[in-house]
């Protein structure tokens, strides 16, 4: 029978202490993580096509499967690995965290304090700044990986994830492969930024200038003097067009509806520590109010600029639409001095640059489009 059955990645290294911790987790995760069938060989069966007999190795993994070895896919294997249960980490690119070793801009750094960003039962080196630069995170995703004896299977691009319910089974299909797997279990780590988000520009088949995502800008070096017109306003907009400005470059950033816009740090704090901690012990509604004013206090009425804040507050528009408030490093200065100049929303693209849905119409080098990302699970996971 073509069949193969296999453990899934269990380091053999064994720690020479366990804390408390680990085996907390165990108890915890027990009831979810029940052994599989004994009779699993039996469900192995050859694949028939109408026309050719084509036979395809099934390789059941005892354990689950993980599917994206970022932040979220690392965290869940060492939770497992602590608890010596087996698993099997997927990672279609070359390395771990990708998006963020390969995809994203020089400047960025952590937008929230390390200790709200650390992974289970590691907490970021004590030297480290409270916001970590980008080559800083990764060091310690990789000393992570190190830590955990964490060993992906890079270039495995999952095609396919589908249920079979009469036999309780995922079937993982991976592209380009000869073999799927079959498991009980499939965790879905791929996250929210998984693909960037490339928004219909009428008139981009016109323009002459270059049209890229923000996945591929590095910095601003080649850009002084001239003049960029940056879609979206959300954090990798404001932040793209801060790094514009610091290059030399005359940015313009399009603002198509509200954003709620607050410092990152007030008053000495973290923005984002006083609001989990203000979210402890008071409605959601007066949390927002209080960190509204505080904003409004720092900045100014930020509508005068071109910044229409929402209808509801920056914590309630989150937990309803996923929307996130832009936490400003730098680009509200820039954007009060008109260093950074607010359009209105694209009506086209032109040959040389853009025209606006307020009629007004300029000359463009180049358009960055900051829309963001999201997940793509939804393409391949099946039930």
């Amino acid at each position: 029978m073509d069949c193969l059955y296999v453990d899934a990645e269990l380091s053999k290294e064994k720690e020479e202490e366990e804390d408390a911790q680990p085996r907390q987790l165990h108890h915890r995760l027990l009831p979810h993580l029940q052994p599989p069938p004994t009779s699993a060989p039996s469900l192995f069966k050859l694949s028939t096509s109408a026309t050719t007999l084509h036979q395809r190795l099934r390789v059941y993994v005892n354990g689950p499967i993980i599917v994206g070895a970022g932040p979220s896919g690392l965290a869940t294997a060492a939770c497992l690995q602590l608890l010596h249960l087996p698993f099997l980490l997927l990672e279609k690119e070359s390395c771990i965290a990708c998006l963020w070793r390969e995809r994203t801009y020089d400047r960025l750094k952590l937008h929230l304090p390390k200790a709200f960003c650390s992974l289970p039962f590691m907490p970021f080196p004590a030297h480290f700044p409270d916001y970590p630069t980008r080559d800083q995170f990764l060091a310690y995703l990789d000393a992570y990986c190190r830590h955990f004896h964490l060993r992906p299977r890079f270039g495995q691009c999952v095609e396919s994830a589908t249920f079979d319910p009469a036999t309780g089974l995922w079937h993982v299909s991976i592209m380009g492969a000869e073999f799927e797997y079959l498991c009980r279990w499939v965790v879905v780590a791929t996250g929210e930024n998984a693909v960037p988000h490339l928004p219909e520009l009428p008139g981009r088949e016109a323009f002459k200038g270059n049209v890229v995502h923000s996945i591929c800008y590095k910095n601003g070096e080649g850009l002084r003097g001239k003049e960029v017109l940056v879609v979206g306003c959300g954090n990798s907009g404001m932040e793209v067009c801060l790094d514009l400005c610091e290059h030399g470059a005359k940015p313009f950033m399009v603002v198509r509806s509200g954003v709620h816009v607050l410092p990152r740090d007030m008053f000495g704090v973290s923005t984002f520590r006083a609001a989990m901690a203000l979210s402890k012990w008071l409605p959601l509604k007066m949390v927002d109010m209080i960190l509204v004013f505080l904003a409004e206090r720092m900045f100014g009425g930020t509508q005068k600029y071109g910044l229409r804040r929402p209808e509801i507050g920056p914590l309630e528009l989150k937990s309803k639409t996923g929307k996130t408030p832009v936490l400003d490093v730098g680009a509200m200065p820039m954007i009060k001095s008109r260093n950074i100049k607010i359009m209105a929303e694209i009506d086209t693209l032109t040959t040389n640059g853009a025209k606006f849905v307020d009629g007004k119409e300029l000359e463009f080098h180049s358009v960055i489009l900051a829309r963001g990302y999201k997940s793509n699970f939804s393409s391949w996971l099946k039930r």
